[in-house]
């Protein structure tokens, strides 16, 4: 196996398998520091890196290397003077756990990543730096990551995610079994998480790649998980999972053969997965059980109306999306519904009311008048579109907009206005 192909299979395994092996190791060893179990796993990848690189990737590489982690876990609790402290019934815990096999169960490892989810989003900390946390520690976010997805600075970033572990340090943080109402209590939050993971892999505003399905794939994962319990199987947690699969039914009709990302006019229909439709029509009606309407059932009834050919299906749109920015209001989602107002009302009308907003240093603003202009005035289409270039930080997002210039001066130039 060629060297890229290593680099791919490890990197591969290190989105899907590091979460799971940190989480492991804090509820088993109750680790005081999370920083302990991400180093143990991380010297485990490490290892991997050096000895696959001479002797080929093993046959059952994820159990190497929660083999590797579970000796490196051992050697620690040996040598470091941190765990022989602790208590006969901590000693044994570990014991226990190092002499049985497992650790590299998937049931086990699925409840384990369930458990650390719940356990980092702790009171003890505001709700967005529990998110961050979280999305740090199980998905392995950059700081850039997050600030996108928060639209703040990366500083302010750093700072929150230093306090969040310095609290959790200062409560002697670990991974225990939680009550029905401290679930309950921390649902809202475990779904925020869930919902900005699935975004960042839906659209990519920071990474080389615009679409990220390992992302969307561990989102929809973990949020079944939270279905598959009694007490998290509620009305919005199946909203968010009608959302994914309506959003993943089209994931592979947003890229062209070349891997270019194509707009939601340029998608083939043909190559939208109608199974992801049902699935999300069936965890629709599971979410309608009741009275409750949360910004998840409103964004899952937009992605549904996208999957539809129905006459009124724009008309339909932005009347949810006027719904969703009362209940719920954010730049990229005033953006989206004049994505849909132009739809309806025409795009000079939508660049009308769209410069009314004041929202020009958004990094979709641009974007989205390039969009609005091209079938109007070309040339300032490629302007806006070259102002958008400047906001983005993803190289691909960036390779997306020129290729929209150079279409856009590829065809026939329109006569300017008269000044």
């Amino acid at each position: 196996m060629s060297n890229f192909s290593k680099e791919n299979e490890l990197s591969h395994l290190f989105r899907s398998e590091y979460t799971k092996m940190t989480a492991v190791l804090c509820r088993h060893f109750g680790l005081v520091n999370l920083e302990i179990a991400e180093d143990i796993v991380s010297d485990a990848f490490l290892k991997a890196a050096e000895y696959w690189g001479v002797n080929g990737i093993p046959d059952n590489p994820a159990a190497w290397l929660y083999t590797v982690a579970k000796n490196k876990a051992k050697d620690f609790i040996k040598r470091d003077t941190l765990f022989q402290s602790k208590r006969n019934t901590i000693k044994e815990l570990s014991e226990s756990f190092i002499a049985s096999d497992s650790l590299i169960e998937r049931q086990y490892i699925a409840d384990s990543v369930l458990a650390m989810m719940f356990a980092v989003c702790d009171s003890h900390n505001s709700p967005e730096s529990q998110i961050c946390l979280a999305l740090q520690i199980l998905s392995g976010f950059s700081v850039e990551e997050l600030a996108q997805a928060f639209l703040t600075k990366t500083e302010t970033i750093k700072k929150r995610l230093y306090r969040a572990r310095n609290n959790l340090r200062k409560i002697k943080f670990r991974i225990n079994e939680l009550n029905e109402q401290e679930i309950k209590a921390r649902s809202e939050t475990v779904l925020k998480v869930l919902y900005l993971l699935y975004n960042e892999g839906y659209y990519s505003k920071s990474n080389s790649q615009i679409i990220r399905k390992d992302l969307c794939a561990e989102a929809i994962r973990l949020a079944l998980l939270l279905l598959e319990n009694q007490i998290t199987n509620t009305a919005q947690a199946n909203a968010l999972m009608a959302l994914m699969c309506y959003q993943s039914s089209r994931l592979d009709a947003r890229m062209n053969e070349h891997g270019e990302p194509l707009r939601f006019d340029e998608q083939d229909r043909e190559r939208w997965d109608s199974s992801l439709i049902e699935r999300g029509h069936y965890y629709m009606l599971e979410a309608c059980h009741g009275n409750e309407m949360s910004s998840y059932h409103l964004e899952a009834s937009i992605a549904y109306w996208h999957t539809t050919l129905h006459k009124e299906k724009w008309k339909n749109i932005l009347d949810l999306y006027d719904q969703l920015l009362q209940l719920a209001p954010t730049p990229p989602r005033t953006l989206n519904r004049f994505f849909a107002y132009g739809k309806v009302y025409g795009h000079e009308k939508a660049i009308e009311e769209l410069e009314k907003t004041g929202l020009t240093q958004h990094e979709g603003w641009h974007e989205l008048l390039g969009y609005l202009y091209a079938s109007i005035n070309k040339d300032r289409a490629i302007e806006h579109y070259q102002k958008a270039i400047n906001k983005k930080q993803s190289p691909a997002a960036k390779e997306q907009l020129m290729k929209e210039i150079i279409r856009l001066r590829a065809k026939l130039p329109i006569l300017r206005a008269p000044k």
